[in-house]
C-alpha cells in the first residue's frame, strides 16, 4: 500500500475533519463548495434522530437530480439509515427520495466521474480502495452509489 493511499485513508476516518464542511453548511456558507459537495439530512434507523452527512457528488445529470457515493461502503451510518428510511433532505432544504443505483447505473455514475475528475478520481480511487478493503475496477464497482431526486 502506498503512503498516499494510506494518508488518505487515514483522513477519511478523521471524523473531525469529515465534519467540517457541516460547520461550513450550518454557517449558511455551503456555496462555498459549489455543486462538487452537498449536505444530506437523513434519519437515524434507530434513533429517528436528524442526522447530517456532507457528501461529494459524482453526478449531476440535470438540475434535480445528484448521485453520490459512500466512500465507507455499505457499513456507512447514513447508508444504511437511508436504507431503512430514502426520505432525506438535500442541503438546501429540499425533500428527495433516495435510491441505490443498482450496478449497471453505479458503473456509468463512475466512468463519468473519472472522465470529468480524473485528478481527483486518481488521488480518491487508493483512498477509497483502502476504506472498502477492495479494488474499484471499472466494473461491477464495490463503491455504493445513491441517487438523490429533488421534487
Amino acid at each position: 500500500m502506498s503512503l498516499l493511499a494510506w494518508l488518505g485513508a487515514r483522513l477519511l476516518r478523521s471524523r473531525r475533519l469529515m465534519r467540517a464542511p457541516a460547520w461550513i453548511y450550518h454557517a449558511r456558507a455551503g456555496a462555498l463548495f459549489g455543486s462538487r459537495i452537498l449536505m444530506l439530512e437523513h434519519i437515524g434507523r434507530k434513533s429517528g434522530t436528524r442526522r447530517n452527512a456532507e457528501l461529494e457528488v459524482v453526478d449531476h445529470p440535470d438540475p434535480h437530480t445528484y448521485v453520490v457515493a459512500s466512500g465507507f461502503g455499505r457499513k456507512a451510518q447514513w447508508f444504511r439509515n437511508i436504507e431503512t428510511n430514502p426520505h432525506v433532505r438535500v442541503y438546501a432544504g429540499s425533500r428527495a427520495p433516495a435510491r441505490v443505483l443498482d450496478q449497471a447505473h453505479a458503473d456509468r455514475a463512475l466512468t463519468a466521474y473519472r472522465g470529468r475528475h480524473p485528478r481527483a478520481w486518481r488521488r480518491l480511487k487508493l483512498a477509497l480502495e483502502q476504506t472498502l478493503g477492495t479494488a474499484i475496477s471499472d466494473t461491477d464497482t464495490p463503491l455504493p452509489l445513491v441517487e438523490l431526486r429533488l421534487g
